[in-house]
């Protein structure tokens, strides 16, 4: 039996060598690899020897050659084996490699003249590929963490050699790591010209240990998959206590954790809190305090908040979990910390609620929605225009404070399914309405769930008011401003309405769908 090792990551590769030189195989490598193995008296045999070439061109070509891949594509069918005897190649059985770290610093790599095309790795991917086409006959290995179980299935097999489902299983894992280097390739073009919306798309992820309880219901299926090269908050996140997370959870965590970021920074990084329901908002507010800021997230609407998600955006402290223990029970709470005793504190009340703590979220780079049979992919939900840059179009003027409640209510409407409204006051969103097919319904329903708080705020709407209803209900809201983005044919008797109602209003100059 003979091996070809030839790896840029050596972790392990030494110890693999030795093992299966116990077991009797011939081994032969090149660079790197052949000398590491050398070096600890292993026989090992270099490529150079077998096609009669060194490594040649910077080290770009070494291991192409019809010696070395005749020798890994062989069906060992009878006619293949009289080619080998004809043009004296020898068979190799198992193939173990991994691949150039493209996207390093190429200053660092040792071959080439320090561009990132001498990070592409040619000669790898193609042993491996070779390799797995041929998974019949050879194995092939590209994750060091395989090698303790590879030499456990060699020593305890009758012939010495992987099972076929071993050798089948290893293939699919080797097609995987080249297809998810060569997305990285085309990534890396793809900065240059347009990151965003290329002319192909090529995702590459794997999927997490973490097990989803279900999917959205409990008869779907669900798993969590981490995009090659991403570091994601939920990566890292430590989950205290609490049955595993289904999809939805972590759905929903998700958009509460950037929206309580998100309110948090944009308010002078104050303390903010989000509780998500059904992916929308059901209370927001950012406070002086983050005991504060929760209970007046909590009072937004405390009945939809039992059973939701809450992210806070500071370390959970003795006050804030007085009020947490006090309030409706949370189907999970994540926040950046806890305070020592916040945890038991929690669980002693709320046993059946999963604590996380995880780092600051990252915002994506694209944002994908699968369709039947294809994607729609944009650019990440983003605030364009700064409250500074807002046109006031009614002859009263917002004062600070109103044009504060109106960033803060136009911010949280962002986040909410459309047709959105929000009524907010003095950092707080007192009443949302979310997911109306019209926009008088969705401010019905934000003014219900306001009951009077927002009065002297502020009224959000995702997008333009198509007629003046709009601008009364809103009005009949007690709000002193209304923020919206303008841009309907009814512009003019919307501003009229307001004008005679005696309510400021600001046009945003930008729409804020949500679905």
């Amino acid at each position: 039996m003979r091996a070809l090792l030839s790896v840029y990551d050596k972790t392990g590769i030494v110890e693999l060598a030795a093992g299966l030189h116990e077991l009797g195989w011939d081994l032969v490598s090149s660079g790197g690899t052949a000398q590491a193995i050398r070096d600890t008296g292993i026989p090992v045999a270099d490529t150079a020897e077998i096609t009669g070439f060194p490594a040649i061109l910077g080290h770009r070509v070494v291991t192409l050659h019809p010696k070395i891949h005749g020798g890994i594509l062989s069906d060992r069918s009878p006619e293949h084996l009289a080619e080998m005897e004809q043009y004296g190649i020898e068979g190799i059985d198992l193939v173990v490699g991994n691949l150039y770290p493209f996207g390093s610093d190429p200053s660092a790599f040792s071959h080439g003249g320090g561009t990132a095309e001498d990070v592409i790795d040619i000669g790898g991917p193609t042993l491996v590929r070779s390799a797995a086409k041929n998974h019949a006959h050879v194995g092939v290995v590209t994750d060091p963490s395989e090698y303790p179980a590879i030499l456990e299935e060699l020593r305890a097999s009758p012939d010495g050699t992987l099972s076929t489902e071993t050798r089948r299983r290893l293939a699919r894992a080797a097609f995987a790591h080249t297809a998810a280097y060569d997305a990285a390739v085309v990534a890396w073009f793809d900065e240059a010209d347009d990151p965003i919306l290329p002319p192909t798309l090529h995702v590459a992820a794997t999927r997490e240990d973490r097990t989803l309880r279900y999917g959205e219901n409990p008869h779907q299926r669900a798993a969590l998959y981490k995009t090659d090269g991403a570091d994601p908050w939920w990566a890292s996140a430590t989950q205290y206590g609490g049955i595993a997370l289904s999809y939805l959870n972590l759905y929903d965590a998700d958009a509460a954790w950037i929206l309580a970021h998100d309110l948090g920074a944009s308010a002078g990084d104050q303390p903010a809190v989000a509780i998500i329901k059904h992916a929308n908002p059901c209370g927001a507010a950012v406070a002086g305090t983050l005991a504060e800021a929760y209970q007046r997230a909590f009072d937004c609407d405390a009945r939809s908040a039992f059973g939701g998600i809450v992210a806070l955006n500071r370390v959970v402290d003795d006050d804030t979990v007085v009020e947490m223990v006090a309030a409706a029970q949370a189907d999970l709470v994540i926040a950046p910390g806890y305070a020592p005793g916040v945890i038991e504190a929690l669980q002693a009340k709320r046993k059946n609620t999963r604590l996380l703590e995880a780092v600051a979220p990252t915002p994506p780079a694209r944002h994908l929605r699968p369709i039947s049979g294809g994607w729609l992919v944009q650019e990440p939900h983003r605030l364009v225009t700064p409250p500074s840059e807002w046109k006031v179009v009614t002859d009263r003027v917002p004062t600070a404070a109103e044009l504060a409640d109106a960033a803060l209510a136009f911010r949280i409407c962002a986040a909410v399914t459309s047709n959105s409204i929000v009524l907010a006051k003095d950092g707080v969103a007192w009443g949302i309405g979310a997911g109306q097919q019209n926009r008088v319904e969705a401010g019905q329903i934000a003014a219900e769930k306001a009951a009077g708080r927002a009065e002297g705020g502020a009224c959000a709407s995702d997008a333009f008011y198509p007629f003046p209803d709009g601008i009364e209900a809103a009005a009949s809201a007690g709000v002193a401003v209304i923020v919206q983005p303008g841009g309907s044919m009814n512009d003019d008797k919307n501003i009229a309405r307001a004008n005679e109602l005696g309510v400021a209003m600001v046009f945003t100059g930008e729409r804020q769908f949500k679905h």
